[in-house]
């Protein structure tokens, strides 16, 4: 599982994630909800190491993600679909992610063709769609077999079949058993594909609580809206 242990993140004096703590679970979809500049990417980046905590700490499995040995074996992530090598082809970048982690080069075509790109995989990535880029960091992050997946705003750029189907990918991982965190800004996605979600603004927890508990008392966009602007606390 993941364990986010009074974890802050400051930039030149501002506050983007203050004193978080949670622990997201295996076998379910745990949605990260908030507003846009809530310090979800960077809580995200934080937990797989691309920016260093100025407190607290994040562990998944236990052991901190740099102390991990092959971490795609480990540890499956999506945060920005383009930072990637545009002049690779998309078959390429993930026989390269393989190589990096001791992964067969047969996976990688495996993946190409699993998530939908197997008739593009000799396209240069900078050719290919914001949907199609989101696929391949899909394909990325499968690539290991990971117990633990991490999905920052997936369905951007997807049209609803894609959306539809990164839906269904996430469930089925989770019935799998595997760690499954995936962050939004949309409660109407949240509502169709988390079973628990935790809920930030201003970089501070504001709930962590199954799905269903918000729709006791009436509309989920108005629990939401009222527990993010801060008129449910």
């Amino acid at each position: 599982m993941i364990e986010v242990r009074n974890l802050t993140k400051r930039y030149d004096g501002t506050t983007a994630v203050d004193g978080l703590s949670f622990t997201v679970r295996p076998g379910v979809v745990t949605g990260f909800l908030g507003p846009n500049g809530a310090g979800k990417s960077t809580t995200m980046r934080m937990i797989v190491g691309l920016d260093r905590p100025t407190g607290g700490e994040a562990l998944v499995g236990g052991r901190r993600y740099a102390d991990l040995d092959h971490p795609l074996r480990h540890v499956g992530v999506l945060l920005d679909p383009s930072a990637v090598h545009h002049g690779r082809s998309a078959l390429d970048h993930l026989r390269w992610l393989a190589a990096s982690n001791g992964i067969s080069r047969a996976r990688a075509v495996e993946l190409v063709e699993r998530v939908g790109l197997g008739g593009v995989r000799d396209r240069r990535i900078k050719a290919l769609s914001l949907g199609m880029k989101q696929r391949l960091g899909v394909a990325a992050a499968l690539l290991g077999d990971p117990q633990v997946l991490m999905f920052d705003e997936p369905v951007n750029g997807l049209d609803p079949e894609g959306v539809r189907w990164i839906r269904d990918l996430m469930r089925s991982l989770a019935r799998e058993g595997r760690t499954v965190f995936v962050s939004s800004h949309l409660m109407s996605e949240m509502a169709l594909t988390a079973d628990h979600v935790v809920i930030v603004a201003r970089g501070r927890l504001i709930q962590e609580t199954p799905m269903e508990a918000l729709t006791r008392n009436g509309s989920l966009e108005d629990a939401y809206l009222d527990l993010t602007s801060g008129r449910g606390l």
